[in-house]
């Protein structure tokens, strides 16, 4: 098995046709096939179903990728690292942060790092961590911030806190609820929730106040959207208190200081367990760490 079928494999399940996998690799089409096939040939295995638009992965087809893909991103850290150690000074951080992460610490751990690292390149994914997990599993990222997750971690990952902050309700300025002072006032309004485990939170704050469920009216996986929902509707929703209060959108929107306590939460940081860290991602990680003490010390 050679390192090149394994390009050409991870391409074309990514691409999702041997056409386009070609055209990305600046090789020809049959030179893909011929990959392909030889490499179906020495694993017993058929790896791609042709379809009349394209591939798609078999069942085996999936379970090889899952586990080559991994490797694959190995060796190019190995490289990478090589690179680094050498003095040459480039190579690659991806990384992920979800929005509170993306507002008080990414700009300026960017920023840091880029004056420490200038020729490195910096990939930068704003998700919340029921997307960036997987990528963190299979080291299409090499670290994300977020909130830590209420499910059970997969155990490839790892979370490290950072800092803890709290949800307040949040709605248009000049709702007609903006004067209202306990979730029960609340009770009658439409919610957003936003897809970072947001229902749970928001079903916890109502079940601890003795209080029938909210309608849940919208699932959301945009901070941006969430916002803008708020601005133009009726909608409240659970929204980060700094999020609130320090970001560009704070203008648009209001605080609703209901009397009971509003559940918290921790954001931290994810890697994976059994990869260490690039030389330049552990750099990335100390930078990050560093900027989330002065965050721990003003939440």
């Amino acid at each position: 098995m050679r390192l090149t079928q394994i390009h050409n494999f991870i391409a074309v399940v990514k691409m999702g046709s041997i056409r386009a996998a070609a055209r990305s690799l600046h090789v020809s089409q049959p030179a893909i096939s011929k990959s392909i096939s030889e490499l179906e040939r020495e694993l017993h295995a058929q790896l791609l179903r042709r379809m009349p638009h394209g591939v798609i992965p078999t069942s085996a087809g999936r379970a090889f990728f899952a586990r080559v893909q991994i490797a694959h991103t190995e060796i190019r850290k190995a490289k990478e690292e090589v690179t680094q150690l050498s003095g040459e000074g480039s190579g690659s951080v991806a990384l992920a942060s979800g929005p509170l992460g993306m507002l008080l610490i990414v700009p300026d751990a960017v920023d840091r790092f880029h004056k420490q690292f200038p020729l490195a390149r910096v990939r930068i994914v704003e998700a919340f961590a029921t997307t960036f997990l997987p990528m963190v599993r299979d080291e299409t990222l090499d670290l994300a911030i977020g909130t830590k997750t209420e499910a059970k971690l997969d155990s490839a990952l790892k979370f490290r806190p950072l800092f803890r902050n709290d949800f307040v309700v949040a709605a248009r300025k000049g709702h007609a609820l903006c004067r209202a002072r306990s979730l029960a006032e609340l009770t009658g309004a439409d919610w957003i929730v936003p897809m970072a485990e947001g229902s749970s939170r928001l079903e916890q704050a109502f079940t601890n106040a003795n209080l029938p469920l909210p309608r849940q009216v919208v699932d959301c996986g945009s901070y941006s959207t969430i916002v803008k929902l708020l601005a133009k509707t009726d909608m409240l929703a659970f929204i980060s208190r700094r999020l609130l209060t320090d970001s560009f959108d704070s203008g648009l929107l209001q605080r609703i200081p209901v009397a009971e306590r509003m559940p918290s939460y921790a954001v931290g940081l994810y890697t994976r367990i059994d990869s260490p860290l690039t030389s330049l991602a552990a750099a990335m990680v100390k930078t990050i760490t560093s900027l989330a003490r002065d965050v721990a010390r003003t939440t």
